[in-house]
């Protein structure tokens, strides 16, 4: 096979410019080629401590660093790799679209800062005599400068991207000092500006390679699967020759001798890989085959023959202490929590990864669209004047970073699309690399979604288009392009969303409803939430106290704030609630119950598998304790089947109590993943009344004599258990525990949702609900009435300023040892926009502890974040129904709650029963404390347990950076009634 020139071998532009302010992407480095992570060449890993010195600026100090016998001493010592600012020099800085220098191409600041870095190394004893060797960097923001005993080797930008040196002849058997000199700034930063911390520093490995004579130089992995004969097609180019061997297939061929064998399919869900040997004359490179072949055919992507379906992320990579330098056990990490909730798919946003997690994409199975180092988003500030993406001068190193990406990545079965890379604007460069991927690479498609009309992709790709819009381009049925040929051309594509669901603080919101999309039309291939990580840099208080960084922490002069806080996980690679929910809407197994029929319909949403891998089990639940269960016999269904089965009542279901029918899919045996048992998928809905006319939920039991209200000494009011102000009506003992409340409240400290981003059309709700005042809203009390029956407060709740107000009643009534609360809300004036909450807030004493709760649960849920909430019995301490969101805001709430137990330590505490079923919350702080805060460190808790029972509450939607609440989402003002009942526990209750 002919390949195409490496074009970063274009002339370098501009001599009267410093090497790291020219357009050019360096000079010394070899061809770029495939990744090899092991061979039985010799190696040698030169990570470690090296020293280092931090200048302010490129020219602080000559190169006299760069000698062999420079004494380095009184440097500092830095971990390589590394980070300087992590490291404890200077300080990390974070932008989402501005640069932090002024625009200026290809010019930088004179403050750049500049870290020398000096490591001596020996060679080993076993070192080969003869051949080559090769010095390897993988990763160095954002320009390098090398040198080797003393001796110049090269030059390099192009940040998250491998280069490699020859400098056999530059080697000592002893004493060898590798010195290089890495400058924070760089014409390079134009290309980088990737909505995330500016981190100079050798972030990744560094390695010195032999190279002996008759090594593999390069070598390209053609292997396709035919899914009309199951059959596999295997070719390996390399130019230096060689013979190929896959000993499990019993292929033994020469290098560009094409075989076709029966073998089994690579898929992110059976990531089947073949052992494989490439044996050269002086050199054998072992390798992994996976045969897919991946095609757009009648405007669907494909692989293998199949319709897929990306249920993915975008992954910066990230470590709260070591910023973009991981270890291979965390690069792990992040795919098992991947695959244990049920993403198959990653955007390696916006850069190609270290290439040892695509060795672990391989081999635990997703698919992956691997993203070139570039972004210029900046330029947009200015209506995109002076993109490099569409100025001459600059492709040679745009074509520069494909290749590297290429051909670093193209042995890996797992990487489906190549991206030319993210929010670049349009122009001739980005034509250039389409035309140099496609000429190199011709069986993956193409992706960009920065051009609308598609010219040089083969996918349509949109971000953040809200429900609506992805409707209609499912249907086909978007908004035509004004040329002809293009919108045709367009409109027979696939369409992804590489960036939607914006996943910052709570949320995102809307995930379902986006996958009920992607499942009904075929054009619609899913998408990649936004985004995998929080990027919050870990710190501690000075009394030991962990929290998490973000922008404007390190006094950044420019900054974006917490929006690097934007994933799916918590900096310390918690999974937070989104990211449950995310699995539970993606879950490639639907289980659907019908309580008439009796019946269950399980579906297989699988692209490839069948569920042979699964075991099935049943449950009936009566108050959220299994009163029966047992296996469910569902058959190996191929992807796509689907089975309805009959469930037969148990014997132990005698009705006392409310009733659910619970499914779950788990894995039937360990996996490399995941051990058997882990659950996979889930559904729940309630029983039907029993055929034999039992009922399976409790019948209403019957009702003591009512408490006539009373007025006492103190001014206070006495029904039942509950003691009230006289002059108020608020609620101040029950049964000897005191309250504080209930009183209406519809405020919440806004999410980052709430607060919106300002280039979205839908309202801001977060700044219209402050604007109108409904953080400080007053309470007056317009009547207090002790009936024969019950003790009426009749109020209006309003914000100052304005007339808008909501006129609240509180009917109470006790019975027995149990005190009732009705409420009846009506609003007044001209409301026209949502209310946060609709519920009461009550302040309980801060012993209270622990949380029992039948209702929905285990973790927090919101009107479009439920689906993950399945109703049964559930406990928590107080603490525990926190979510530590890195910018604290509303979060905690449970839904469809029927009861809850708040119980101090001796099981002493307050039981609330709801009619109907409620949203419960309980923090040890106000919302109002919750909505100041900043950072968590700054929640302390008071020596009051807040509580919310809310009858109703806001969604949260994504519109952090996309779509807004959905219509049905939204908690409009209007006429409401909800009630409580309140009882004491005692120790034995």
């Amino acid at each position: 096979m002919t390949m195409p020139a490496h074009p970063s071998a274009s002339p370098a532009a501009g001599p009267h410019l410093p090497y790291y302010e020219d357009f050019s992407p360096g000079h010394g480095a070899l061809p770029p080629r495939a990744w090899v992570p092991a061979s039985d060449a010799a190696r040698l890993s030169l990570n470690g401590m090296w020293w280092f010195r931090l200048s302010p600026t490129a020219t602080a100090e000559d190169t006299a660093f760069t000698r062999p016998d420079f004494d380095a001493s009184r440097w500092d010592i830095l971990a390589v790799p590394g980070h300087w600012v992590l490291g404890g020099h200077g300080a990390p800085a974070y932008t989402n679209v501005r640069y932090p220098f002024p625009v200026d191409p290809p010019r930088v600041p004179t403050e750049n800062p500049t870290g020398d870095h000096r490591h001596t190394f020996a060679l080993p004893e076993d070192w080969p005599a003869g051949g080559e060797t090769v010095l390897r960097f993988d990763g160095v923001e954002s320009c390098a400068r090398i040198w080797l005993n003393g001796r110049e080797v090269g030059v390099f930008k192009g940040s998250r991207l491998p280069a490699e040196y020859p400098v056999g002849h530059l080697l000592r058997r002893r004493g060898n000092v590798l010195a290089v000199r890495v400058h924070q700034w760089s014409s390079a930063s134009y290309l980088e500006d990737q909505d995330m911390w500016w981190l100079p520093g050798v972030f990744r490995d560094v390695t010195l390679l032999h190279r002996p004579a008759g090594c593999v130089a390069d070598f390209f992995v053609h292997a396709g699967w035919d899914h009309s004969t199951c059959e596999g097609t295997l070719r390996v180019d390399a130019p230096s020759g060689g013979r190929v061997a896959v000993p499990e297939l019993g292929v033994d061929v020469a290098v560009g001798e094409t075989v076709t064998v029966p073998a089994e399919p690579w898929s992110a869900e059976v990531p089947r890989l073949y052992e494989a040997v490439l044996t050269g004359a002086g050199e054998r490179v072992p390798f992994r085959v996976g045969f897919r072949t991946v095609a757009v055919e009648d405007g669907v992507l494909k692989v293998n023959g199949r319709r897929i379906l990306f249920r993915g992320v975008n992954r910066h990579e990230f470590h709260p202490e070591h910023g973009r330098a991981l270890d291979l056990g965390t690069m792990r990490e992040d795919l098992l929590l991947m695959k244990r909730h049920n993403v198959n798919a990653v955007r390696t946003s916006h850069y190609p990864p270290h290439p040892a997690f695509l060795d672990l994409c391989d081999e635990l199975g997703l698919w992956v669209v691997d993203e070139c180092d570039l972004e210029t988003h900046g330029f947009a500030e200015d209506g995109w004047a002076g993109n490099p993406a569409d100025d001459d001068r600059w492709t040679p190193a745009l074509l520069d970073r494909a290749a590297r990406m290429v051909e670093r990545d193209k042995n890996h079965p797992s990487v489906l699309v190549w991206s030319l890379g993210n929010e670049c604007g349009t122009g001739r460069g980005l034509t250039a690399m389409a035309r140099w991927i496609r000429e190199r690479d011709p069986d993956r498609p193409l992706h960009y979604e920065g051009d609308r009309t598609c010219a040089d992709t083969d996918l349509y790709s949109r971000m953040y288009a809200p429900h609506a819009e992805v409707e209609r381009i499912g249907r086909r049925e978007e908004e035509p392009l004004d040329d002809p040929a293009l919108d045709a051309r367009r409109r027979a594509m696939p369409f992804l969303l590489c960036e939607y669901a914006h996943a910052m603080g709570n949320g995102p919101g809307g995930l379902a409803e986006y996958q009920r999309l992607f499942e009904t039309h075929g054009r619609l291939q899913g998408g990649f939430v936004w985004e995998w990580i929080d990027h919050g840099i870990a710190r501690r208080t000075p009394d030991g106290r962990r929290w998490f960084a973000y922008g404007g922490d390190f006094g950044e002069e420019l900054h974006d704030g917490n929006f690097v806080c934007d994933g799916l996980l918590f900096p310390d690679r918690t999974p937070s609630p989104g990211l449950v929910e995310y699995k539970k809407v993606i879950e490639p197994v639907r289980i659907e119950g019908d309580p008439v029929a009796g019946t269950v319909r399980v579906t297989n949403r699988h692209d490839v598998a069948d569920l042979a891998h699964l075991r099935f089990t049943w449950s009936y639940e009566v108050d959220g304790v299994a009163a029966a269960h047992g296996d469910l016999d569902v058959p190996p269904l191929a992807a796509g089947g689907t089975t309805e089965l009959k469930l037969s009542w148990p014997a132990a279901a005698d009705g006392a109590g409310e009733a659910f029918w619970q499914v779950r899919a788990v894995l039937a045996r360990d996996t490399p993943w995941a051990p058997a048992g882990h659950e996979v998928a889930w559904g729940q809905w309630p029983a039907a009344d029993r055929p034999d006319g039992r009922r399976t939920a409790p019948a209403p039991g019957g009702t003591a004599a009512r408490h006539r209200p009373r007025h006492a000494e103190g001014g206070v009011v006495l029904l039942g258990p509950g003691t009230f102000d006289a002059a108020t009506g608020e609620l101040r003992l029950l049964d000897g525990f005191a309250l504080a409340g209930p009183r209406l409240d519809v405020w919440r400290a806004p999410t980052d949702n709430d607060l919106g981003a300002p280039w979205q059309s839908d309202p801001r709700h977060g700044l219209l609900w402050r604007e109108a005042g409904l953080h400080r809203m007053r309470h007056r009390v317009d009547g207090v009435v002790a009936g024969d029956d019950s003790l009426t407060v009749t109020t209006r709740v309003a914000p100052a300023a304005g007339s808008l107000g909501l006129r609240t009643v509180y009917r109470w009534t006790a019975d027995g040892e149990r005190l009732h609360l009705v409420v009846a809300v009506t609003p007044e004036g001209r409301w026209t926009l949502p209310l946060p909450r609709l519920g009461v807030r009550l302040g309980l004493c801060a012993t209270l502890t622990r949380a029992e709760w039948f209702g929905g649960g285990p973790g927090e849920a919101y009107p479009d974040t439920r689906a993950a909430s399945r109703v049964g019995l559930h406990t928590a301490s107080v603490d525990a129904l926190q979510t530590p969101y890195v910018r604290p805001q509303e979060n905690g709430a449970r839904a469809d709650v029927r009861r809850v137990r708040l119980r101090r330590e001796d099981g002493t505490g307050v039981a609330i029963e709801g009619g109907p079923p409620f949203w419960f919350t309980a923090r040890r702080w106000t919302a109002e404390e919750l909505d100041a805060a900043a950072h968590t460190c700054d929640l302390v808790p008071g020596d009051t347990l807040w509580v919310n029972l809310d009858h109703a509450l806001h969604g949260i939607g994504s519109q952090s950076c996309g779509p807004g609440v959905l219509p049905r989402h939204r908690l409009e003002a209007a006429p409401a009634s909800f009630g409580f009942t309140f009882t004491t526990l005692g120790e034995s209750r």
